[in-house]
């Protein structure tokens, strides 16, 4: 019987020389996966530099998939699917060999500037790209271990994008969010049995970053969802940088999207690590442990967070 529990600590030589707690913890037998957001720049702003420090880190922790948790495309998202841009600012960036996995996206508020339906529609153009419609799920299996993926579309539930004048608000008028919950409630229903819940969305719940205080509606309406289904993470961008929030219940909140550009960032009660750096996190899933390895551009070990189940 596998080891489940054995786990390897390599330092990631091939970044330079590093100190013993910028090492990387690799995890033998489990399931591997990186959260970038906030990145479609053309390689601009550290963009290809995060996407170069995750070609190398996949050569240590090979990863099953990666998770974009939005705003793909900027600042207008993008036309159609044969915009210039899904080459310039996706396939030519995410170029090296470890990257050619699947690609699991959400939309963000920037790729609403644009054809959102593009992006879904991207998913028949190009083998990693996945984003079959505006929310979907999915399940991952390692060994005896399950996991359930919801992957939803944030942007409708903030509220301010419904004010009039407002440059979403007659986008987010087409969008079914009631049905949208009930999509959301039956996959959390039958993930009850699952080991891991797991939630990827744009919009932060909480942050204490750029739009600190102003949080509030997509805390309102996912804090009752996530405490309901007993989901264990939810990981969103939409804020440039790296956050762990943990409020008083069981959901961990982290904020990935510091892919391009990043701005700087602060602390609430609730905050367990903020970074404005540059990076993308890591996520490895055994069937009782998840461990999530925030990752800057030059390949070093910001911090680690440990959920047990």
């Amino acid at each position: 019987m596998k080891n489940l529990f054995a786990c390897i600590t390599i330092a990631i030589m091939t970044f330079g020389s590093l100190s013993a707690q910028n090492k990387v913890e690799v995890w033998e037998d489990a399931l591997h996966f990186y959260v970038i957001g906030d990145w479609g720049r053309n390689g601009d702003f550290s963009q290809q530099e995060v996407a170069d420090a995750m070609g190398k880190m996949a050569k240590i922790i090979e990863p099953e998939f990666f998770i974009s948790t939005g705003d793909n495309f900027y600042p207008n998202g993008v036309a159609s699917v044969d915009d210039p841009y899904f080459i310039s600012s996706f396939e030519n960036i995410y170029s090296a060999a470890e990257l050619f996995e699947p690609w699991y996206l959400v939309l963000g508020n920037h790729d609403y500037r644009g054809n959102p339906q593009a992006e879904i529609d991207y998913t028949n153009r190009s083998q990693r790209w996945n984003m079959p419609a505006h929310y979907y799920s999915k399940v991952f299996k390692e060994d005896d271990m399950q996991a359930s993926f919801l992957f939803v579309d944030t942007n409708p539930f903030e509220e301010e994008y419904y004010d009039e004048g407002n440059k979403y608000r007659a986008k987010m008028l087409q969008q079914d969010t009631v049905r949208q919950n009930q999509f959301v409630d039956s996959v959390l229903m039958a993930s009850q049995e699952m080991d891991w819940r797991i939630v990827i969305g744009h919009h932060p719940a909480y942050s204490g970053g750029k739009r600190k205080g102003k949080t509030s509606s997509i805390a309102k309406h996912y804090d009752p969802i996530f405490q309901k289904f007993n989901v264990h993470a939810y990981f969103a961008g939409h804020e440039h940088d790296l956050q762990v929030i943990k409020p008083k219940w069981d959901t961990y909140y982290f904020v990935s999207g510091a892919g391009s550009e990043i701005r700087p960032t602060g602390n609430l009660p609730e905050t367990v690590f903020a970074e404005s750096q540059h990076g993308f996190m890591v996520v490895s899933l055994l069937k009782d442990k998840m461990m999530v390895q925030v990752i800057n551009e030059k390949g070093e070990v910001l911090f680690k967070q440990m959920i047990n189940n």
